[in-house]
């Protein structure tokens, strides 16, 4: 029997919040350069706990202010 069949699909919102780790991942950036963007205060993130979070809205206005800055 097909294991796809037995599980309904469930359809996820999109994430409002990202780690370090998967903001890397998305905007092809190294950990220590999403890092060194916070540590600069180019990169808004908080902390809850012991996490390091960043808003989703947050990276894609960084990505896009790099992106002008930087266009040919």
């Amino acid at each position: 029997m097909d294991q796809n069949l037995s599980k309904p699909e469930i359809n996820q919102p999109p994430a409002l919040v990202i780690g370090p780790d998967e903001a890397a991942r998305r905007t092809l950036h190294s950990r220590s350069g999403i890092y060194k963007a916070i540590a600069a205060g180019e990169l808004k993130s908080f902390k809850t706990g012991k996490r390091r979070l960043i808003l989703v809205s947050e990276l894609e206005l960084w990505i896009n202010r790099i992106a002008r800055k930087n266009a040919r």
